[in-house]
C-alpha cells in the first residue's frame, strides 16, 4: 500500500489532524537517550481504544509494522521506530483519562496515556496511594510502564509495576479489544493473560488501560540520608532498617561518592546533605503510625546504627522540602551523567547479599583495564537493582569511549552478574538495546517459549519487529 492510500486509511481511523508524516518529529523519534534515531513513516495518535484497535487493523491487513509509544522515557530504545521509514509510530498520548477510582475497593483504572503523575494525584484525591515512582513520573506513562513492567524507587515495600496491576485492557495483534479490566485480587480463570502482556514492550499487543492496586496513604513519612564507613557496612545496615520496619521501609537507595560528585560538577544548586563520602544511601520509611509516635523509634536505629559503626553521619529530613531535596538529589545523577557525556549503562538485579562482592569485583577489575576510569554506582540496593555506569575517564571523549569500550565492559559486567546469579536486566526492559545480549545469555528453553508466544500472538509479526526477540 502506497503512502497516500494508507494515510487516508489512517485518517479515517483517528481523523486527519492526529495522522502526521514522519521524519520531522525528534520527540517521538528519537529516544531519550538520544541513542537511537528512527524515522516512522507516519505518527498516529488515536484517542479512544476503538480507534487504537482500528489502526492496527488497518496495519495488519496493510501489513505495515507498527510501533506502539507511551511517553518515550525508555532506556534501550523500545518505542522508537527504525530508520527504514516503515513503521507506523502509535503515540497513545491522547488516551489520558481516568476512568474510574473504586476506593473501596483500593483500586484505579486508567487509560494507558495518563502520566505516571497523573495516576499518582488521582490516588491522592481519594486519601490513596499509587506508590510506583520514577524520575520521568512526569512524562512516562501508565502504559508505558506496565509494557516495560517499571520499577523504581519503592520496589523493596510494594514491587514492581506487575505486582500493581490488577487488570489490562489490550488491542491484540490483530486488531481485537480483549477486555481484562478486573479489580479483581483474586481470579484463578486459566492462564495469566495480563502477565503475559506486562513487560512485553509493545511486542504482542497494545496496552490501552489498566486497572491498578491502590493502598492507604501513609499518615507519615521519614526521609533520611546517611554517610557508611565503607561498602561493606551497607548490608547490615539494611537488615537493621528491615528488622525495626519491615514492610515499613519503603526505599534503600545506595549512591557512590563519584555520582554525587557529578551532581555537585553539573548540577551545583542541588544541594548535598551531608559531606561527600565514597558511600551513602538514601532511605525511607512509611508508616500509618503518627509522626510523633515514630520519631523516636528513628532516632533510635540511627543511634543504634552510628554505635555498631555501620553509619558515619546522618541526615534526617525535617520537612517535606527537605526530604523532596534529599529525591532531587538523588534523581539529579542521571541528568548529571548526561552533561559529563555518553557512557555505558548497565542495569543489573543481583541478590542484595550479592552486591558488595560485585562491586569490589568490578572496580578492581575496570580500574585495571581502564585507567582513570569513572564508575557512577547507584540503585535500589534495597531490591537488589543497581545502575552500574561507566564513564570515560577525565579528558577523554565520552563517544569516543563508548565506541572503544561498550562491547567489552558490558561482557566483564554481564558476566559477573550471572556467575552471581543476577539478571542483565533489572528494571528498564531489553528493547533494541540489549536484544542480543537476551539471545545470547537467556537459556534457549526459555527463548524457546518466548518465541512459541510471539508466533502465537502476532504471526505476522508486527508488533515492535526487531525489538526484544
Amino acid at each position: 500500500m502506497n503512502d497516500d492510500a494508507l494515510a487516508d486509511r489512517l485518517r479515517a481511523c483517528v481523523g486527519a489532524p492526529h495522522v502526521t508524516p514522519g521524519g520531522h518529529t525528534p520527540a517521538h523519534e528519537h529516544d531519550a537517550r538520544g541513542r537511537y534515531r528512527g524515522r516512522a513513516r507516519f505518527i498516529v495518535k488515536p484517542g479512544s481504544t476503538q480507534e487504537v484497535a482500528a489502526v492496527v487493523r488497518c496495519c495488519h491487513e496493510a501489513h505495515v509494522p507498527l510501533v506502539p509509544q507511551g511517553g518515550n522515557t525508555g532506556l534501550v530504545g523500545a518505542g522508537v521506530p527504525d530508520n527504514s521509514g516503515q513503521h507506523v509510530l502509535l503515540s497513545l498520548v491522547r488516551l489520558n483519562r481516568i476512568r474510574h477510582i473504586d476506593a473501596p475497593n483500593l483500586s484505579l483504572t486508567a487509560e494507558a496515556g495518563c502520566t505516571l503523575q497523573a495516576v499518582q494525584q488521582a490516588a491522592q484525591t481519594h486519601g490513596l496511594l499509587f506508590p510506583l515512582s520514577l524520575a520521568s513520573e512526569g512524562s512516562c506513562t501508565l502504559g508505558g510502564n506496565l509494557a516495560t513492567n517499571a520499577g523504581g524507587t519503592q520496589v523493596l515495600r510494594y514491587g514492581n509495576a506487575r505486582e500493581l496491576c490488577l487488570g489490562l485492557e489490550v488491542v491484540t495483534a490483530q486488531g481485537d479489544i480483549w477486555h481484562g479490566l478486573s479489580a479483581l485480587r483474586k481470579d484463578n480463570t486459566g492462564y495469566a493473560l495480563r502477565d503475559v502482556f506486562i513487560g512485553s514492550e509493545g511486542t504482542l499487543g497494545v496496552i490501552t488501560a489498566a486497572t491498578v492496586r491502590l493502598f492507604p496513604a501513609p499518615a507519615s513519612v521519614f526521609t533520611g540520608w546517611v554517610t557508611l564507613p565503607n561498602l561493606e557496612a551497607v548490608l547490615p545496615l539494611l537488615a537493621l532498617a528491615r528488622q525495626r520496619w519491615d514492610a515499613g521501609l519503603t526505599a534503600f537507595e545506595l549512591i557512590n561518592g563519584t555520582a554525587l560528585t557529578l551532581v555537585q560538577q553539573h548540577l551545583p544548586h542541588v544541594a548535598q546533605p551531608l559531606p561527600a563520602t565514597a558511600w551513602q544511601v538514601l532511605w525511607e520509611l512509611s508508616s500509618p503510625q503518627a509522626e510523633a509516635d515514630l520519631r523516636p523509634t528513628v532516632e533510635t536505629f540511627l543511634a543504634d546504627a552510628l554505635a555498631a559503626g555501620w553509619i558515619t553521619n546522618a541526615a534526617l529530613a525535617h520537612t517535606h522540602t527537605q526530604a523532596a531535596g534529599m529525591w532531587q538529589l538523588r534523581e539529579a545523577i542521571s541528568p548529571a551523567q548526561r552533561a559529563q557525556g555518553l557512557n555505558i549503562k548497565h542495569d543489573v538485579s543481583l541478590p542484595t547479599s550479592a552486591i558488595p562482592t560485585f562491586i569490589q569485583h568490578m572496580q578492581e577489575e575496570l580500574a585495571a583495564r581502564i585507567p582513570g576510569v569513572m564508575l557512577v554506582t547507584f540503585g535500589h540496593v534495597g531490591d537488589g537493582n543497581l545502575h552500574y555506569n561507566v564513564q570515560a575517564p577525565a579528558g577523554d571523549d565520552p563517544a569516543g569511549f563508548l565506541a572503544r569500550w561498550e562491547g567489552e565492559v558490558t561482557a566483564r559486567v554481564h558476566d559477573r552478574v550471572m556467575v552471581l546469579g543476577g539478571s542483565f536486566s533489572a528494571e528498564h526492559g531489553i528493547g533494541a538495546l540489549k536484544r542480543d545480549e537476551l539471545a545470547r545469555r537467556k537459556a534457549p528453553v526459555a527463548l524457546a517459549m518466548m518465541r512459541a508466544i510471539k508466533q502465537a500472538l502476532d504471526p505476522a509479526g508486527l508488533m515492535n519487529p526487531e525489538r526484544l526477540l
